[in-house]
């Protein structure tokens, strides 16, 4: 029953980064907390679980690029930095106690919660430039790290910092969505040469959140966006409180 439930949470996030590409960081609560499995474990099924959502968002970026209402931003930068900063993450994850390791994803999961009710609540800011390469590499390897640290797919952490930074939506959204494949790959490639990736989990985590993500995006379409962003939100921050006091 444990299974069932901590499967479906699972599917719910990827429904949640469908409709509103966030929810990546419900996944290791979901394991840990639910299924039992440990933080390491957890961590490392759910990095290579984004490799599928990953590939579904890089697809995307091409085309949203060209949508935006900005000059073209170039995101190479950013996310050859990210594949080093996810390597490097996902090699300390192991290094620092589960307690810190649990602290900081229940942190990162109420604070994007509150994040996206601060951008429910602000007037649409004028876009500014993109981001010259330098920027680009400093964000990239930032959220590479962290994101291999906390076990989530990069738009959790990207999407606050360039919706912060006054990049245009649609791009940016494209652009965190994508940021999941380098970081899916230097992470899980990094737990597998250590032998602690568990491959059938990892397949299992990756199938669910690459059906949840289909599932939101189909009813993104259909329903009230800032609806979706608040319901999400309140979930994120729900998460981030119950997981800290576990």
């Amino acid at each position: 029953m444990t299974l069932l439930l901590a499967g479906a949470l699972v599917l719910l996030a990827g429904a949640a980064i469908g409709a509103t590409a966030i929810g990546g960081v419900l996944v290791v609560p979901a394991l840990t907390g639910v299924a039992g499995l440990p933080v390491g474990t957890a961590i490392a099924a759910s990095s290579f679980g984004f490799l599928l959502t990953g590939l579904l968002g890089w697809r995307r970026l091409p085309g949203a690029q060209a949508a935006g209402d900005s000059p073209h931003t170039a995101w190479w930068p950013l996310h050859l930095a990210a594949l080093a900063g996810a390597a490097g993450g996902a090699l300390l994850v192991h290094q620092v106690p589960p307690g810190a390791v649990r602290l900081w994803v229940a942190a990162l999961a109420a604070g994007s919660g509150l994040h996206t009710l601060w951008l429910l609540r602000r007037p649409p800011a004028a876009a500014r430039p993109p981001l010259g390469p330098l920027a680009l590499v400093l964000v990239g390897a930032a959220v590479g790290c962290g994101s291999a640290l906390s076990g989530t797919g990069g738009p959790v952490l990207l999407l606050p910092v360039l919706m912060l930074l006054g990049l245009p939506t649609l791009p940016s959204v494209a652009a965190a969505q994508a940021v999941q494949l380098p970081i899916a790959l230097a992470a899980s490639s990094a737990h597998a040469l250590a032998g602690r990736l568990d491959w059938g989990l990892g397949l299992a985590v990756g199938a669910a959140l690459l059906a949840g993500a289909w599932a939101g995006r189909q009813a993104a379409r259909r329903l009230d966006a800032r609806r979706l962003r608040l319901a999400t939100a309140l979930a994120l921050i729900a998460t981030g409180v119950v997981y800290a006091s576990t």
